[in-house]
């Protein structure tokens, strides 16, 4: 028999058996079945209905019978078949199900919720003797309503609990039939529009209208269509007036979708001309070459900070919008937005879609199908940009590439890097990787010719690099704040009383982030991670960055009773405190997750600190990078030590970044810049590395231990994660995992090279009440690698003694501990 059938990815599917499952199609639904949409499919043994993602259409020959796809969700595709393809990458490199990796791509204002609706049966003869109680009134409820009614409102009107089976017993026994409506979590916004009815223009005799109604006809007659909203306001009429015409047929009304906008100040598109130095101007022309290949290719722009990569990247969309080809520009944080975009919308008007997760649900999803529609060309945002629908791309830009945000914690665990050469390789379009401080892995490909290098070793205009310097705070006696020290105290007042603006960096949140008993040095922790309570000042409470948990603050000991707990450790709202008893006449701006929690805020703030309203700024790594502001010719390092430090390999590098990079935000306008970097440790080589700015002996340096202690660029790294609620059957199950990985390397896979670790527990090994155990692999991520990984899992879930533990599995993930 041969029919045509639908490949189809279920959600919720388990990993160790998921794929595109073959789905029969109905003859009602054969037009409306295509690869990208979304249809409701019957799963499992119990046949409960599952949303899915149509992947491909295939004849099939078989004498089996299939199960048939219920209903389509969606009038149209929503992914197009390179976007299909992107899922199926997706999928093999992050060991996700293939319903997951489609996920991702999706806005998730598009995403559906089920609602399960039941109704008394009409054909159902019987009697309700035999119902119990309960059962009986839920039955003559709906045999009263005779419609449809939802499950949470029968159960709310008839006082019944959320977890009831009566329902469920009722449909068992026929005596109700039960409904299923997939809704979009986000609806489409529209407006009520009116025109003229077409039996108003055919009929001879108008009827008689008043004064007012005739000033909503003539008004139409003149401009054809309007909304309800500019009839009232160009006319001065109510609403009602409309309603009327309505009913005499004279008008019609009528949805149409609007889309909302994101809140960004918006200028006047302007496309003012760029001009470039001869060192821009040898980059830019490099770079145009390469969009101009036929072929995909990757490329590095590495140049000092303040040395105008923004302006190439101008330069170079006009030249592949000119093409006809869109643009993706991705930012690592949302931070870095605003000034962006403000860049982008006074050159590119309404073509700049923004993607990005501080939107509103509505925003991101209208913002999406401008690009689907064709209406936006550059689509700019964090990491998800990358999944902009665009049809022919010509450019995808990663600035600040190094940064870890661009790697996803969430499944399914995708660098945006990766993806990105999947789609430039897709479209033939260029990936241009961008920083001031390029990830060691990134400058080692240009290094050796895999990527495309160019370099800018100047700074744009007349701005130079600023003079940075050293204090060593073992010895420092700042007053009134030990996070102060002479120097920098006496250097922010010089820049106050000059009239230029300062950044200080203090790159942890919150006032004192440790509390401990003198009496019984009993450490303040989270109930349900292993970490210390932060103590907010603004809230007066105990709070835990990891998993939410708060307490009020307290100086009585909750183990031995004392009234001993003292508080240390500075976070940015102490800092912020010092600085105002230090400078009482500064006018002092915080800039953190906790002051910019409100949708906006962010962007408010930085456009006060532009316009002057504040003279110094004081924040986390939000400050740090991708900021411009010309009057900013102090910067400030607090404390860079801990980072320093920190157990990981990466350490040093993001040290080097952070520094950097913060120091590069001083001096960028036609004022001398200067940074203070306070350490204990200012003879460090990556501090003294820094602070010369130099990024090449940087990169030597770290190239030279990497080596040595085989870490990437020399190999990759994957980390298996266990997590679970129970100790000692996390652990057990790691153990047991690791021995599987010995027996079947040795077995059938001798050929891969591999170097185990563990298993072991992270630094931070019980977060939000679940404990955690990893395998840390030191391999090439190979397709071979990765087929034998994904057997590992698959077989590992088969033993049910550690079905309550979570197996996840990471390839280059940014922390291994």
């Amino acid at each position: 028999m041969s029919c045509q059938i639908a490949k189809v990815a279920v959600e919720n599917a388990a990993y160790s058996f998921d794929d595109a499952f073959d789905y029969a199609i109905p003859e009602s639904l054969r037009t409306a079945v295509q690869p990208g949409v979304r249809v409701l499919v019957p799963f499992g043994s119990g046949n409960k209905k599952r949303q899915g993602m149509v992947f491909a259409l295939r004849e099939y020959r078989t004498e089996k019978k299939l199960k048939s796809i219920a209903a389509v969700l969606d009038e149209a595709p929503l992914l197009n078949n390179e976007l299909l393809r992107l899922a199926v990458f997706l999928k093999d490199r992050t060991f996700c199900t293939l319903f997951e990796a489609a996920k991702a791509l999706l806005p998730s204002g598009i995403g559906l919720h089920f609602v399960l609706s039941y109704i008394f049966n009409p054909n159902y003869s019987g009697d309700f003797r035999s119902l119990s109680a309960e059962e009986r009134q839920a039955a003559e409820y709906l045999r009263e309503k005779a419609v449809y009614v939802k499950r949470e409102k029968i159960l709310k009107d008839l006082g019944f609990k959320s977890d009831v089976k009566i329902l469920e017993s009722l449909l068992d026994q026929g005596i109700l039939l039960k409904n299923m409506d997939a809704q979009r979590k986000i609806g489409d916004a529209t407006v009520k529009m009116v025109r003229l009815t077409e039996a108003y223009f055919a009929s001879e005799t108008k009827p008689k209208f008043t004064p007012k109604q005739k000033e909503v006809i003539s008004f139409l007659e003149n401009v054809g269509t309007a909304s309800v909203k500019e009839i009232c306001y160009f006319t001065g009429v109510t609403a009602a007036v409309i309603s009327t015409l309505a009913g005499k047929n004279s008008v019609e009304l009528f949805e149409n979708e609007i889309f909302r906008k994101p809140k960004f100040e918006r200028q006047s598109s302007v496309r003012e001309s760029i001009a470039l130095t001869a060192e821009q101007e040898t980059a830019y022309h490099g770079l145009l070459s390469l969009t101009k290949c036929e072929k995909a290719e990757t490329a590095l722009l590495f140049g000092v900070t303040g040395s105008g990569k923004t302006q190439v990247f101008l330069k170079l969309i006009d030249a592949v919008m000119k093409n006809g080809r869109s643009v993706i520009l991705m930012v690592p944080e949302i931070s870095l937005t605003p000034q962006m975009l403000s860049i982008f919308y006074a050159r590119y008007g309404n073509a700049v879609a923004v993607l990005h997760s501080a939107l509103s649900m509505g925003e991101r999803l209208d913002e999406w199908k401008r690009i689907k529609k064709g209406e936006a060309k550059i689509a700019l945002g964090t990491r998800s940009a990358v999944f902009a629908p665009f049809e022919n791309i010509g450019l995808i830009i990663m600035d600040e590439e190094q940064e870890h945000t661009y790697k996803s914690e969430m499944t399914p665990r995708y660098h945006a890097r990766d993806a990105a050469r999947f789609r430039a390789r897709n479209h033939n379009a260029l990936l241009l990787l961008a920083s001031a401080t390029p990830s060691v892995e990134t400058y080692a490909r240009a290094k050796n010719g895999q990527y495309k290098l160019f370099t800018l070793k100047e700074r744009y205009g007349n701005a130079v690099l600023p003079e940075v310097m050293t204090v060593d705070t073992v010895h420092r006696i700042g007053e009134p704040s030990s996070e102060l020290s002479d120097v920098l105290l006496t250097e922010l007042r010089e820049n106050l009383q000059a009239g230029n603006q300062s950044i200080l960096l203090l790159n942890r949140r919150g006032y004192n982030t440790f509390a401990a008993c003198n009496a019984c040095g009993k450490v303040m922790t989270c109930p349900n991670c292993s970490i210390s309570l932060t103590y907010h000042v603004r809230n007066h409470r105990l709070m835990c960055h990891y998993c939410g948990y708060s307490e009020p603050f307290t100086e009585v000991c909750r183990e031995c009773g004392e009234k001993a707990v003292a508080y240390s450790g500075a976070g940015t709202q102490h800092l912020e405190d010092a600085l105002a008893a230090a400078l009482p006449e500064a006018r002092i701006l915080r800039l953190d997750t906790d002051s910019t929690a409100s949708r906006y805020s962010f962007e408010k703030s930085l456009k006060k600190f532009t316009n002057y309203e504040y003279d110094i700024m004081v924040g986390t790594q939000m400050v740090a990078k991708g900021l411009d502001f010309p009057d900013v010719t102090l910067v400030g390092v607090v404390s860079v030590d801990a980072m320093l430090y920190n157990d990981d390999y990466k350490s040093a590098e993001r040290t080097f970044d952070l520094l950097t990079q913060v120091v590069g935000r001083a001096g960028r306008g036609d004022k001398a810049g200067k940074a203070i970097i306070q350490t204990a440790f200012p003879d460090n080589e990556v501090i003294r590395l820094s602070q010369r700015q130099d990024f090449p002996a940087f990169f030597d340096l770290e190239m030279q231990i990497r080596r040595a202690m085989v870490y990437p660029p020399f190999c990759d790294l994957c980390t298996v994660g266990f997590i679970g609620t129970d100790e000692q059957l996390t652990k057990g199950a790691s153990k047991v995992f690791l021995d599987m990985l010995k027996a079947a390397h040795k077995n059938d896979y001798a050929d891969l090279s591999l170097i185990a670790l563990g298993p072991i527990a992270p630094k931070l090994a019980r977060v939000s009440g679940k404990y955690r155990f990893r395998i840390i692999l030191k391999c090439k991520n190979s397709a071979r690698f990765r087929a034998f990984l994904s057997k590992l899992l698959k077989d590992f879930s088969k033993n049910n003694t550690f079905k309550k533990v979570t197996v996840t599995a990471d390839i280059n993930p940014e922390n291994i501990y």
